[in-house]
C-alpha cells in the first residue's frame, strides 16, 4: 500500500516516504494524539491478504514489543485502518545501516560495544527496580567476589 503525504492511517498522518524492503514499506509519520513523529512499517500491497505475511508481521510486532536496547527501535503498537496492517515504532534519526557500510568496515567496538553492567542489590526485591542505576564500563570496577 504506497502511502502518500497526507494520507492517514487511524490517528497518523503520513509526512514521507522513508523506505521500503521485502517485508514493507515504511514512513515518516505523525502522531496526532501524542504530537510527536514515528516510523509506520506497512505491509505492501501483495502481502495484504497473505495469511503467512500477516502471521509473520505479527511476529515481528511481538518480537519487538518484548525486547528492550539502545539499538532496537522502541514499538509503539500495532494499527489496522481500512485494510492495512502496520507497526508503529520509534523513528530513530540518522544515517541507515547501508548508508554506514558504504563508509566502509565498521569498527568492531563501534559494531559491538562493551555491555554495560548493572548493579545487584543486596536486596532481592529489588532485583528488577529501574532505579538501581547502571555501572560505566570502567576497566577498574570488578565485581565483588
Amino acid at each position: 500500500m504506497a502511502l502518500t503525504a497526507g494520507a492517514r492511517l487511524g490517528p497518523y498522518e503520513i509526512l514521507s516516504p522513508l523506505g521500503a524492503g521485502g517485508m514493507g514499506e515504511v514512513y515518516r509519520a505523525r502522531d496526532t494524539r501524542l504530537g510527536r513523529d514515528v516510523a509506520i512499517k506497512v505491509l505492501p500491497e501483495a502481502f495484504a491478504n497473505d495469511a503467512e505475511r500477516l502471521a509473520r508481521f505479527q511476529r515481528e510486532a511481538q518480537l519487538l514489543a518484548s525486547l528492550n536496547h539502545p539499538h532496537i527501535a522502541i514499538i509503539h503498537g500495532l494499527e489496522e485502518s481500512g485494510g492495512s496492517r502496520a507497526l508503529v515504532m520509534e523513528l530513530v534519526e540518522g544515517p541507515t545501516l547501508a548508508d554506514r557500510i558504504a563508509q566502509g568496515p565498521i569498527p568492531l567496538d563501534e559494531a559491538f560495544p562493551p555491555p554495560r553492567r548493572r548493579r545487584i542489590p543486596n536486596d532481592p526485591n529489588k532485583l528488577n527496580d529501574p532505579n538501581v542505576p547502571n555501572v560505566p564500563n570502567d576497566p577498574n570496577v570488578q565485581p565483588s567476589r
